[in-house]
């Protein structure tokens, strides 16, 4: 070993960017997924999730013995332990009914013309995580995060009452997501393997939805396109992907740098609802965004400008 491989600082730096570069890189998948759901509009949103579900549940039951035969993950007497637990059997059965409600949501956004309100709630997700943290955790704010959750309530009220109609998927998204992070706080297995036992609750109702319809040839895989197909199972690649990548960037990256790039994904989604999709992006829409992206700013930079003008005082 040479004294430059030897460097710790050196290795810090390396991690650091490795970290940063997974980190976009997730979050760049995260904001460029409506482009490929989008060339599955043939297939009902549910089947869509259902598939989602089983190929990312079959990837993952791969993935993670390599993984751990490697000494990650906690190895294999970690997931022994987890299978025997009764109480993260539950948290994360819990935790898969919300991240099955997301998926939903998301994938019905995409494909029903509605990207912009997908964005919206991976947008208010953080305020409405903050929310939970003050009812359910006792958490406290400082006042001006509370401007913040304020200005996001009315600009998604100058939404809502413009556009007649509140939008429910992404209150759907935000919440689900929302209640998700709250459960996953409660959880102690790492990432990946977490995301393997919420799937392997949900794993068998959707193989056997999906072995029905494949029985009555009305499947999504019985429709003889086989670019359709390969996407189907390639959805648990592009679901895994980035939770893999994101698991290897919490590591090495400070979480105030994480919460900070968890913006990629939802602007990368509201601009592809806009410059590809072409959805209609009115007044009134624009103004409500407006407001949203102000109140993160406000939320993320207001707390960092009172503490270094407190030291400033003194």
């Amino acid at each position: 070993m040479t004294a430059q491989d030897s460097d710790p600082l050196k290795h810090s730096s390396r991690d650091l960017r490795v970290g940063i570069a997974c980190a976009i890189a997730a979050h760049t998948m995260w904001g460029l997924f409506p482009l490929y759901w989008r060339q599955l509009t043939h297939v009902a949103s549910l089947e869509l999730v259902w598939h989602r579900i089983l190929w990312s549940f079959v990837l993952l039951s791969i993935v993670i013995p390599l993984m751990m035969w490697r000494g990650d993950l906690g190895g294999f007497g970690l997931l022994a332990r987890a299978l025997t637990s009764r109480k993260l059997w539950l948290v994360y059965g819990t935790a898969a009914c919300m991240i099955a409600i997301n998926w939903f949501a998301f994938i019905w956004a995409v494909n029903n013309h509605h990207v912009l309100e997908a964005s919206l709630g991976y947008y208010i997700n953080p305020l409405l995580n903050v929310l939970l943290g003050v009812v359910v955790l006792r958490e406290r704010l400082v006042g001006i995060q509370w401007m913040a959750v304020g200005i996001a309530t009315v600009g998604v009220t100058i939404m809502s009452v413009t556009s007649g109609s509140i939008p429910w998927v992404s209150f759907a998204m935000a919440i689900s997501f929302a209640l998700y992070g709250l459960i996953k706080k409660k959880a102690s297995l790492p990432p990946l393997m977490g995301l393997w036992m919420e799937l392997a609750v949900l794993v068998l109702p959707a193989a056997i939805v999906l072995g029905m319809k494949a029985s009555a040839g009305t499947g999504a895989m019985n429709d003889g396109n086989a670019v359709a197909r390969l996407m189907l199972i390639g959805g648990g690649l592009v679901t895994v992907a980035p939770l893999t990548l994101f698991a290897i960037a919490v590591k090495r990256v400070d979480l105030s740098l994480i919460g900070i790039l968890q913006y990629v994904g939802p602007t990368l989604q509201f601009l592809v609802g806009v410059f590809v999709f072409h959805e209609p992006l009115d007044q009134w829409r624009m103004i409500g965004f407006l407001f949203v992206w102000t109140a993160l700013l406000t939320f993320i930079v207001g707390p960092r400008f009172i503490r270094r003008a407190t030291k400033l005082d003194y």
